[in-house]
Formats: C-alpha cells, structure tokens, sequence
C-alpha cells in the first residue's frame, strides 16, 4: 500500500511538472489539483508560524519514565493534564486558575472597613472565594470533597439549591445508596425508592428528615414571634400572613442562610458539608430554598404550625454586599441553573469576578446560562474581561476531586508544613498553556 501511493504521488509530481512545461497551469493534470498543478501543494501549505513561541507541546504522562517502578505516580498523572490535550488541558487550565486564587495575596494596606473583611475573610488580604454546586453532588460522593473544603475554610461562601442543602442533612439520618442509572422506575416507585442517576434513595430517608426538621422549624417560630433567643419565648402558633417577627423587629428575622446555619448547627455531625459552615462561619446562600424536600416541609408546617416567614431580600444584600466589598473573587461553580448565576450576578456588582472556573456537561447552543461558556459572562459584567476563566466540559464527580487534589488540598498541606516549619508554599503548577475556554 506504501509503494502504490508512493507511485501515485510521483506520478501526480511528474503530471504537474509536464503541465506546467507545457504551460497548462491548473488544466486538470489530476484530482484536486492548486493553481500550480501540484495536489501535494493543495495538501501541504507551508507553515508559516512558530507554534512553540505561545504554545507547550502535547505530552502526556509517562507511566515508565522514572518514579516507583511498583507504584504509580499520581502527582505526574495530575501535573501532565495540562499538556494531554482536550478536556485534560482544560483540567490543567482550572487548576492554574484555582491555584492563583489561593496564592492572591493583597499588597496594599487594609481598607476601614476591616470589620466586614474579618468576617468573611478578607483581613488577611485573601482572595474571597465562592464556592456554587448543584445538589446532586451533595448526594454523590463529592459531598465528601466539599465537606473538606469548608472544614478547612479553604471558601468562602457557598451558593446551593436547595437539594444541595437537605441531601447533606438526610445523609446524616440515612445512607445514599450505589445503584444503576438502568433500574426500572415504575418499580422503583412501587419500592418506595428514588433515583438520582445511579444512587438510590429510600423514602424513609425523608420520613426520618421531616420527623427530624419539624420540631426545629417549630422553635425558629417561636424565636421569630418572640425575640427569647434559640429555643425561647412564648407562642406556638404564629400569626398568619403578615404575622411573625420579621417586620416587628422583636424577633428573629430568619433568611434561607440563616436557617441553613440553623440546620447545620442542629445537626451536629462531623460528616455534614453545613456543620463545617455554620462552626467555620461560611454563609450558605441558597435563593430557591422552598425547592426541594425543605420546601415540602415549609409547605407542611405552614398548615400545622403557620406563620414563620424567610426573607429573601436580606440574603440578596449579603451575598451582593460580599462580592461588592471583597477586594479579589473567584468563583468555582460545579453544574448550572440558580447555583451558577447566583454567584455570578453577586460578582456583576463589581464589575465582574478576577477568577472563574466552571465544570459542567451542558452546552451553550440552546442559549441556557448553565451551559453558557465564560465569555458570555464576561459580556455581561460578570467575569473581567482581563481574567482568564475555564470551562471544564465533563462530569464533576469525576472531575471536581480531581482539580481539589491539583489545588485546594496541596495548598492547605502546604500551609499544614509551613507551620511546622517546613516549605512555605506548595508546589508550583506547569506552565500555564494559551487559553482553553
């Protein structure tokens, strides 16, 4: 077969020099021929720039090439995403970008405001960090990987649905299951179990959630009627519409963020993703909290116990008030829908976020926001135009572990030897290649 097209080339090179003797440019000498009669030339345009000058060859991890010859090396396996190509390369780009909102430090002398910046984090000149996921990833194992992350206080702010709230705390009742996305449904339901994807989940989880969530919600009442602090004053029945505390000034004045720390505080488990926020004193934003199973409960206990009241406008103003005082943001933002744009629109309030990584499967062509890639946020105000954003095209629980273990986990290691007076930082990442978004 090398020989034939061998031939067939040399014979296509003899054509074109005959035709172009016989002063016939481009009169059809053979198939797809140039101007110049010579297909070869139609094939092989000249290359006229010099790719290594802005570009890093493909390389990808070498599993002989040195290391344990009995182990294998994952640090290499991580640190040539960047270089593999495809989606590894963006996996490559995030864990830059993540890693350089860990390394941001502020240069400049604290602003007065310094009370808010000691808050939320901000008086030791970090980069303010918010953290959005949807709430399947609080139901599969990635609930692990961010449970560590605001254990550690290594974000900021959290923005979630508000699946994303209740599967943390159901979890810490009843265990989640491994099944297969195929399992019949109509069966499924007979069985008293829910799917999410290939997990399984049993009805009882929420029995257990409603019995454990009811007599919470009965004393934020009685707190939001009375003003006698957690667990105090008088009234079990509320006041209907228009009733309760939260316009009185007497009582509690509950928002989504402030009941999520509740929640996280009555649960009391090490395990749990909002225990970690509300002892680490990370807001959990969720603007579409009536969404989910919590919302069925709200609903529930509106008929037998009616009147507490959320405020929605109060949690608007906190988390627009923290992008809009913070003095470096970056966003990593796991799926789409409320949990994306909500940390984005925040970040809009200063002229857009100095970091951004997205990890999400969707795409942009049916004009959805969620599958929408960094640039169109950056038309819109909510991501800088100077910044250099990535999306990661693929399924976060693959993906998310992996980026934690390129970032946020050797940073805090870093940071665990600093103290013990070992190096200062952690390693530094490859170099970073053209942008990938």
């Amino acid at each position: 077969m090398r020989d034939m097209c061998n031939r067939w080339v040399a014979a296509v090179a003899a054509a074109a020099a005959g035709a172009k003797r016989a002063g016939r440019r481009g009169a059809g000498v053979g198939p797809g021929m140039g101007d110049d009669g010579s297909a070869m030339g139609a094939v092989l345009v000249p290359s006229t720039v010099d790719l290594s000058a802005d570009h890093v060859e493909v390389r990808g991890h070498d599993f002989d090439g040195g290391g344990s010859a009995t182990a294998v090396d994952w640090a290499g396996v991580l640190g040539a995403m960047g270089t593999t190509g495809f989606q590894a390369s963006h996996l490559g780009d995030a864990a830059v970008c993540v890693n350089e909102m860990l390394r941001w430090e502020r240069g400049e002398a604290a602003h007065a405001d310094e009370a808010h910046r000691v808050k939320f984090g901000e008086a030791r000149g970090r980069c303010t960090i918010f953290l959005g996921y949807t709430s399947n990833l609080i139901s599969s194992g990635v609930r692990e990987t961010i449970r560590f992350l605001v254990q550690h206080r290594l974000v900021d702010c959290v923005v979630t649905t508000a699946g994303g709230v209740e599967e943390d705390l159901v979890k810490c009742l009843r265990p989640t299951y491994v099944g297969d996305f195929a399992l019949d449904g109509k069966r499924l339901r007979q069985s008293g179990v829910n799917r999410i994807g290939n997990l399984l989940v049993p009805n009882e989880n929420y029995v257990a959630f409603e019995e454990w969530i009811h007599p919470i919600l009965d004393a934020m009442l009685r707190e939001q009627s009375a003003g006698g602090g957690e667990g105090g004053g008088g009234g079990g029945e509320g006041e209907g519409e228009g009733g309760g505390g939260s316009g009185s000034g007497s009582g509690v004045r509950w928002t989504p963020s402030r009941m999520i720390d509740r929640l996280g505080k009555e649960i009391g488990d090490e395990r749990s993703v909002y225990y970690w926020c509300h002892r680490n004193g990370i807001p959990v934003f969720c603007p579409a909290l009536t969404d989910g199973s919590i919302g069925d409960m709200l609903y529930f206990h509106s008929y037998r116990n009616p009147g507490l009241e959320l405020d929605i406008v109060a949690d608007i103003r906190a988390i627009n008030d923290l992008a809009l005082k913070a003095e470096h943001t970056g966003m990593v933002i796991l799926g789409g829908g409320v949990a994306k744009h909500h940390i984005c629109n925040a970040n809009l309030m200063r002229n857009g976020a100095d970091h951004a990584v997205f990890i999400n499967t969707g795409g942009e062509f049916d004009g959805s926001d969620s599958g929408a890639r960094p640039d169109e946020a950056i038309s819109w105000g909510k991501v800088k135009p100077d910044s250099r954003p990535v999306k990661v095209y693929g399924d976060a629980s693959v993906l998310f572990p992996l980026l934690v273990g390129m970032t946020f986990a050797p940073h805090l290691y870093a940071r665990r030897l600093a103290s013990q007076g070992g190096p200062a930082d952690a390693p530094a990442p490859p170099p970073r290649p053209s942008p990938t978004s």
